[in-house]
């Protein structure tokens, strides 16, 4: 992805997450949260990811890219594809990407990356009317 700043990877959480999970201080209840909101986001926007879930380790994973930022408005919160995401880095000046891998089968998901994209240009804005400049307006 072009234009990625300020990434952060979590991979250090999540195998952490993990030992705990293996060692039994953490059962799969604990791990295999997934929301159905994000099941569904893993079906329609997930990209498929090679590697076998780290929990039930039958089914793949799916990496669902979620969108946040004042810019966006109504897309803030959404689950994006790749091509939206390159479509939507020329057109906002910035936006944060978090990437979460997601099992369908057993609901195992973990917040994997996390970068902020976007043409990094302060958007234009119109300088509101003040006090004084209404009243000279006027006269």
């Amino acid at each position: 992805m072009q234009n990625q700043r300020q990434v952060v990877d979590y991979a250090l959480q999540r195998r952490a997450l993990l030992a705990e999970f293996r060692t039994g201080r953490a059962s799969a209840m604990d791990v295999c949260d997934a929301t159905p909101q994000l099941l569904q986001a893993a079906k329609f926007h997930g990209v498929p990811d090679d590697n076998a879930c780290p929990v039930c380790g039958k089914h793949s994973l799916a990496q669902v890219s979620w969108v946040f930022g004042d810019e966006l408005k109504h897309a803030a919160g959404s689950a994006r594809k790749p091509d939206e995401l390159e479509r939507m880095a020329s057109l906002f000046a910035e936006f944060t990407v978090y990437v979460v891998e997601v099992c369908r089968a057993c609901a195992w998901n973990h917040l994997v990356l996390s970068y902020v994209l976007g043409t990094a240009e302060t958007p234009e804005r119109v300088p509101r009317p003040t006090r004084s400049t209404r009243r000279t307006a006027g006269q």
